[in-house]
C-alpha cells in the first residue's frame, strides 16, 4: 500500500471489520427528504409574504375605487361596499374640464419619450464603452458608476437652475431631458455589449463596408435587444412616478404629470372631501400601465438581467 493510500484510508471510514460495513460515500452526501422539504416550504412562505406586502397595496386600491367618499371613510377597507366604480371614473375624467386624463397623457409623453430616449442614449454609451478603445474610457466608465449612486433629488436643483438659464423652465423640456440620462443604463448596457456582442461579427461587417452607424443599428441594437428592454422597462417606471423633478421644473397646471396633479388635489382634500375619492380612483389608474408594460416586458427584463450576470 503506498503512502497515498494509506491516507486515504486514515482520512476516510474507518476500514470495516468483521462484522461491519463501511456506509458508502453516495448515502453519506445524499440530503435527506424531510430537511428538502422544509426548505422548500421555507423559501415558498417567504415568497408569499413578500407577494402580499407588495400586492396589498394594490389591492386596497382596487377595492376603494369602486368606494364612494362616504364608504371610503366609513366602511372596512379591505372589503368592497356599494360598488360604483363606473360612476367614480365617469366622475374622474370630467372633474374640472378632463384635468386628469391631460395629467395622464403628460405622464404617458413623459415616461415613453423619456425611456426612448434614454434606452438609446444608454444603448450608445454603453456600446461605445465597450467596443472601442480610446483614451479616458475607464475614467469615463467610472464616472458614470459614480452617477449611479447620486440620488435624484440631489440634482433637482441645480438642473432647475441650468434649464432656467436656456429658458426652458415650466416646458416639457424641463422633465424630458433629464429623464432621458440614465447611469444604470449605460452601465448595464455595457456589460451586455461586452458579453453578447461578438467581436468577429463587427471585424466582419467592416471588412463588408458597412459603416459604424449601420453596424450599431442594424446588428448592435438587435443583439442588445434583451438589456434594451430592461433599461426602457426601468426608466418607464421611474420616470411615471418621477414626483420631485415635475414639483420643482413645472408650476403650471397643464403641464404637471399624474403623479403630481393627485398630490395636488390631495393637498385641497381637507376643503373638499370628494377629491380624497377622485385621488384614490386617479392613482388606481395610474397603476394599470406599469401593470401592462410589466407584462408585455417581462421576458425580455428577465433575460437580460440572466443573461448580462452571467456572461458579464
Amino acid at each position: 500500500m503506498t503512502a497515498t493510500e494509506s491516507e486515504g484510508v486514515a482520512v476516510g471510514a474507518a476500514p470495516a471489520g468483521p462484522g461491519r460495513e463501511a456506509p458508502p460515500a453516495r448515502s453519506r452526501r445524499r440530503r435527506r427528504p424531510g430537511r428538502e422539504l422544509r426548505t422548500q416550504i421555507i423559501v415558498v412562505a417567504l415568497l408569499m409574504v413578500g407577494a402580499i406586502y407588495f400586492l396589498m397595496p394594490v389591492y386596497w386600491l382596487a377595492v376603494s375605487a369602486t368606494k364612494s367618499t362616504e364608504d371610503l371613510f366609513g366602511s372596512f377597507g379591505l372589503w368592497f361596499s356599494d360598488p360604483q366604480l363606473f360612476a367614480n371614473l365617469a366622475e374622474l375624467t370630467t372633474y374640472d374640464g378632463g384635468i386628469y386624463l391631460r395629467w395622464l397623457l403628460n405622464s404617458a409623453f413623459y415616461a415613453g419619450v423619456g425611456a426612448t430616449g434614454a434606452t438609446l442614449f444608454a444603448a450608445m454609451a454603453g456600446y461605445a464603452l465597450a467596443k472601442y478603445e480610446f483614451r479616458g474610457r475607464e475614467t469615463i466608465f467610472g464616472i458614470v458608476i459614480a452617477g449611479v449612486l447620486i440620488p435624484g433629488t440631489a440634482l433637482a436643483l441645480p438642473l432647475y437652475l441650468m434649464v432656467s438659464k436656456v429658458g426652458m423652465a415650466n416646458t416639457y423640456w424641463s422633465v424630458l431631458l433629464p429623464s432621458m440620462v440614465t447611469p444604470f443604463g449605460v452601465y448595464l448596457c455595457r456589460i451586455y455589449a461586452s458579453a453578447s456582442v461578438s467581436d468577429d461579427l463587427l471585424e466582419a461587417a467592416r471588412l463588408d463596408g458597412a459603416g459604424e452607424l449601420r453596424i450599431f443599428f442594424t446588428m448592435g441594437l438587435r443583439v442588445m435587444a434583451p438589456a434594451l428592454a430592461t433599461v426602457f422597462l426601468f426608466q418607464f417606471v421611474d420616470i411615471w412616478n418621477n414626483y420631485f423633478l415635475p414639483l420643482v421644473m413645472l408650476s403650471d397646471s397643464d403641464l404637471y404629470p399624474m403623479t403630481l396633479g393627485l398630490t395636488s388635489w390631495l393637498s385641497f382634500a381637507d376643503r373638499k372631501p370628494d377629491l380624497y375619492q377622485l385621488t384614490v380612483g386617479g392613482a388606481f389608474v395610474s397603476v394599470i400601465p406599469l401593470m401592462v408594460a410589466m407584462v408585455i416586458l417581462q421576458r425580455f427584463v428577465r433575460m437580460g438581467i440572466t443573461e448580462g450576470s452571467v456572461k458579464g
